[in-house]
């Protein structure tokens, strides 16, 4: 795993000028061009893959001078297919490039992330990933946004994986193969699964990286987006199957809250209504979350919506696994195949 870099001098310019970006987006209007504004400040070498954009962000891209790929519309977009074709198209362009900095449309970059970034994996050549504070620009506007803010506040230090935005060893990537293009979601930590079974290492830094625009104002907006991590959870595990339980937990949590326990309540209470009582293992469930998470978040109100709405997910969730399964039987990709 030593990289060519190690063999030179530190030298930040010698870093960044070594290091490339993969934008991917679809339609992300005046957040694309944030997000844009904010590499080129930093990196010659960006590339922006659109999946079927109906606004200018084709256009905008191409006036700020980069290289502008738009996938054929006959393949089922998904975000993984994204990130491999730039990176493919970045490091055939920059043969010698060190490092990508993934990153979605919907995203602007932290001025001093990539400086600290690059250091980090020229100096821990066994760390395949490193990323950072993924934040929302505007937690107060909703809910859903406050929960997409508390969703990215993850465990700093040593981690099982990344999410859309992170700086990526180049040999690494190709170590593994890149992201798998037919999962609609879940593909990062499917890629971070496969790094570490090759021995690579992730890290999560102490640092801001990125100011994220859900701009998730609607319950249908947070149920579909539940919809399709639901889908990936069952999508995922079915790759590997039960011998490396990757992620068994998750999907058989999401089976039992969403689907075995209420199903069984229902038929007990068809004998005896007094079976109906069981329903009370739902706010015993929330209240055993709200209680755990005391030490992350001061806030009560906080804390209850983080709670009820994880347990709640699994409604949703178990719906897009069984999207999965239903298409598997019929070998047909799913209808929720599109990441945006």
């Amino acid at each position: 795993m030593n990289d060519a870099a190690s063999e030179k001098p530190l030298n930040m310019a010698y870093l960044l000028n070594n290091t490339g970006a993969v934008v991917i987006g679809r339609n992300e209007g005046e957040r694309l061009q944030i997000c844009l504004r904010s590499l080129i400040t930093k990196l010659d070498k960006v590339v922006y893959v659109d999946s079927g954009s109906t606004d200018t962000s084709v256009d905008f891209a191409k006036g700020l001078g980069l290289h502008v790929i738009e996938l054929d519309l006959s393949t089922p977009f998904t975000a993984a297919r994204a990130r491999n074709e730039g990176f493919k198209f970045i490091t055939t362009q920059y043969p010698k490039l060190l490092f990508v900095q993934f990153i979605d449309g919907d995203c602007e970059l932290v001025s001093s992330w990539l400086n600290i970034a690059t250091h980090f994996l020229y100096e821990h050549p066994n760390y395949a990933v490193v990323c950072g504070r993924r934040q929302e620009r505007y937690p107060e506007r909703s809910i859903y946004n406050q929960l997409c803010d508390m969703e990215w506040d993850t465990l700093i230090g040593d981690a099982d994986a990344c999410g859309g935005d992170a700086l990526i060893r180049v040999s690494s990537f190709s170590d593994a193969g890149g992201y798998n293009n037919l999962l609609i979601a879940g593909e990062e930590p499917e890629l971070c699964f496969r790094l570490r079974q090759l021995g690579w290492k992730i890290y999560r830094l102490d640092q801001n990286m990125t100011l994220h625009d859900a701009a998730m104002n609607h319950f249908r907006q947070w149920w579909m987006r539940s919809v399709r991590s639901g889908h990936a959870f069952a999508e995922s595990m079915s790759i590997y199957g039960d011998k490396e339980k990757y992620l068994f937990k998750e999907t058989r949590s999401i089976f039992f809250w969403a689907g075995l326990l209420p199903i069984l309540i229902i038929i007990l209470s068809l004998f005896n209504t007094s079976f109906m009582m069981l329903f009370v293992a739902y706010p015993l469930q929330i209240g055993r979350m709200f209680l755990r998470n005391d030490k992350k978040y001061e806030s009560y109100n906080l804390r209850f919506y983080y709670s009820f709405f994880v347990l709640l997910a699994r409604f949703p969730q178990i719906v897009g696994a069984i999207k999965f399964y239903c298409s598997t039987i019929n070998r047909n990709q799913s209808s929720i195949i599109e990441y945006k």
